[in-house]
């Protein structure tokens, strides 16, 4: 059935940990980190976390680095992020790709191989510059620079560059348009959303109301320096001379009102659709860094873990519902732990759009959902909205795809130690109708 556990359990599983992490404020694409590229950011912070943990490089397995969009002269930018940052060339490394959860990725691939006595220590990195994203030639003007390429002699070289028009040339694929669009239901991220806030009853008032908490939780976490624990400020490539490092989240929006929020036109579906760009995640800039161990090697190396990984799960579903994700996930790593949703004292849900996070608060407290769509006799459980995401979520922070799966897993985890909690979740949506989810479990002195 859909709600039962995707891995198989057996006596000999290993216990896997994460030790530590760091992750890059996130930066509003086009501004501080514009001219960042992947490898670069990424490697800043992983020769960050290795200097303060003291790990010796040359004892890392494996470097994974989860990314939606590498640079196309950086295809393994996990290689490319391995050797910027002073790992040992004989270390390998890889990218792997889940779209929104690709830094989630990362850190289930290392654990799957720790579980499986293939390695023990592993470096797991989640970076988006989605500043970069480039700009694509359309079909007819690519067939022209073919034409261009394949001329013999001047003159046909002239005649070739003579059939360009420009509209060839100005009206490229935007690729970071190409890339939120699912090619399967044919709809942009946003219009998936669109379908959950009609379906759910979600209002435009409600998602408003959702995105201005957003904000006043990250504005007062930032200001009470909680974030102090995850971040690590950054100077970006291209910074001008005396600039200064960025040392905090820059799209928090301090001054937001619910007036100002109601202001903004449907961006997805006008006139009357309930998304809007201040409902929804921004597009930003960032890398998050995380040590992930066997239990026994952070003993042997003395090293203080900041949670237990307990379980983790993916699911798929409808891709034109995608933004429910987050509960089919959760169903499966509920099954496999044996918690309840009640045990959980921390929810990071990336807010990908608020109508989003609030159908998934729905359908957690739906008998109903849990019977049609899960294959369970009763809900998985509602959501306290004291415990989900108490420190705002990608709606004021930015939601940087390949790295939100790594920050929000590392954000749950010093969550543990704030709130002196026992178990905390991780879950997020997935582009093209996926979920993922990673339960974290405090480990007692």
């Amino acid at each position: 059935r859909p709600g039962a556990m995707n891995r198989s359990p057996t006596p000999a599983r290993r216990e896997v940990v994460l030790v530590a992490g760091l992750r890059t404020p996130m930066a509003r694409a086009g501004g501080a980190f514009a001219r960042e590229d992947a490898g670069h950011l990424g490697a800043s912070v992983v020769r960050e976390l290795v200097a303060r943990t003291g790990i010796d490089p040359g004892r890392v397995a494996e470097v994974v680095a989860g990314c939606a969009g590498p640079p196309a002269d950086q295809s393994n930018v996990g290689r490319v992020i391995a050797l910027r940052a002073g790992i040992p060339e004989h270390v390998p490394a890889c990218t792997v790709a889940r779209n929104c959860a690709a830094g989630m990725e990362a850190i289930t691939y290392a654990a799957t191989r720790i579980e499986a006595g293939r390695g023990d220590v592993y470096l797991c990195v989640g970076v988006e510059v989605m500043s970069r994203f480039p700009l694509l030639y359309n079909e007819a003007a690519t067939r022209q620079f073919e034409k261009v390429s394949r001329a013999r002699g001047l003159g046909a070289r002239i005649a070739a560059l003579a059939g360009f028009r420009p509209k060839m040339l100005l009206s490229p694929r935007i690729g970071i348009m190409e890339g939120l669009t699912d090619p399967i239901s044919g709809l942009i991220m946003g219009k998936t959303a669109e379908i959950l806030a009609r379906e759910f009853a979600i209002s435009r008032e409600d998602a408003d109301r959702y995105a201005l908490q957003s904000h006043q939780r990250a504005k007062a976490a930032r200001d009470a320096g909680r974030f102090v624990r995850e971040i690590v400020p950054h100077l970006p490539l291209g910074a001008r001379d005396g600039a200064r490092a960025l040392e905090h989240d820059d799209s928090i929006r301090d001054e937001q009102t619910l007036a100002g929020l109601a202001k903004l036109g449907p961006y997805f579906e006008k006139p009357d659709g309930r998304v809007t760009v201040g409902n929804s995640c921004g597009i930003t800039d960032a890398a998050c860094a995380l040590l992930v161990t066997s239990a026994e090697t952070a003993r042997e190396l003395g090293l203080t873990p900041l949670a237990r990984i307990k379980s983790w799960a993916y699911a798929g579903l409808d891709p034109a519902r995608m933004g429910l994700g987050p509960v089919y996930a959760t169903a499966k790593v509920l099954d496999e732990s044996g918690v309840r949703m009640s045990d959980i004292a921390s929810v990071e849900l990336n807010e990908a759009f608020a109508a989003q996070v609030l159908a998934c608060a729905k359908a957690f407290d739906s008998d109903s959902f849990a019977k049609e769509k899960l294959g369970r006799g009763a809900k998985l459980g509602a959501l306290d909205p004291a415990r989900l995401n108490p420190n705002g979520g990608a709606i004021a922070f930015g939601h940087p795809v390949g790295c939100t799966g790594a920050r929000i897993v590392l954000s749950a985890a010093h969550e543990l130690h704030v709130r002196d909690a026992e178990l905390a979740l991780a879950t997020l949506c997935i582009g093209g109708g996926q979920g993922g989810a990673m339960l974290l479990e405090r480990i007692s002195a």
